[in-house]
């Protein structure tokens, strides 16, 4: 046995789940990125092609992929939650991570899945994050406030500043297995934008925490639905469900029992 297989064995696998919608280039830029620098700690990938992509897989590297490399091909396409939730159902591993295709790993910082695993084995915690930049290095805003109508008109309109983490972007987190499985994955009620809220909601309600890891990704962070009319029904939609739901209820009355939010 290699030390680097043992050294995954001792300290937990990972599943990594990425859905490629069209993103070929992204996704072969990707998983070039874990088998290089995350093979230690990354056993099996599940690709998931949302729509037919002659081009993928993509071949891979002299020796082979480190890592099994599943691909789930739709016959019909899915929804953000919907995919990682087919993806992941079942799976043994001891974490799972939800990566998405325009993310890139820095190499400078290390192993990236690595650092977020070992976040996930700390006392309480539920969902590990990287720090998000954009291609300048710039931080951007993946950590935020419970979405309420009032935050948004005082973000869009005033531009006021986050000062709680009260929900992460799943652009990539890692939740250690038993996480997952007891908060059931993504609600697939959210087709697309405002599952990542809820999940980062639920995942706390349950007990326990979100936890910052000081290591950077890239990631571009499109925000289609300020440019498409598509993505900006889904995200409306998505947004009327997220205020309809138990969990975001639930989050709003604990903040303002701690004097958070305004009743």
């Amino acid at each position: 046995m290699s030390e680097n297989k043992k050294y995954a064995d001792d300290a937990g696998n990972l599943v990594v789940s990425m859905v490629s919608h069209g993103h070929a280039a992204h996704v072969t830029s990707l998983l070039y990125q874990l088998a290089e620098w995350s093979s230690a700690r990354v056993t099996r990938v599940v690709l998931t092609l949302n729509i037919p992509e002659p081009d993928m897989p993509p071949a891979p590297p002299e020796g082979g992929w480190p890592f099994v490399l599943d691909i789930v091909r739709n016959p019909q396409p899915q929804g953000f939650g919907a995919n990682h939730n087919q993806a992941l159902a079942g799976a043994d591993e001891a974490f799972v991570c939800v990566l998405n295709p325009d993310v890139v790993l820095l190499p400078e910082q290390g192993d990236v899945l690595d650092a977020l695993c070992r976040a996930a084995t700390t006392p309480g915690a539920g969902m590990a994050c990287p720090v998000q930049v954009d291609a300048a290095g710039h931080e951007q805003d993946s950590r935020r406030e419970l979405t309420t109508p009032l935050s948004l008109l005082q973000r869009r309109l005033l531009g006021r500043k986050q000062v709680r983490m009260d929900w992460v972007n799943a652009a990539c987190v890692v939740l250690p297995a038993q996480v997952w499985r007891a908060v059931e994955g993504f609600d697939e009620r959210f087709f697309m934008y405002c599952e990542d809220v809820d999940l980062s909601l639920r995942v706390q309600l349950a007990g326990w925490c979100l936890v910052v890891v000081p290591v950077r990704i890239v990631h571009a962070g499109q925000r289609a639905s300020g440019r498409q009319w598509m993505h900006f029904k889904w995200h409306l939609q998505s947004l009327w469900t997220l205020w309809q739901s138990p969990a975001y209820a639930k989050a709003r009355c604990r903040l303002r029992n701690v004097g958070h939010i305004a009743p």
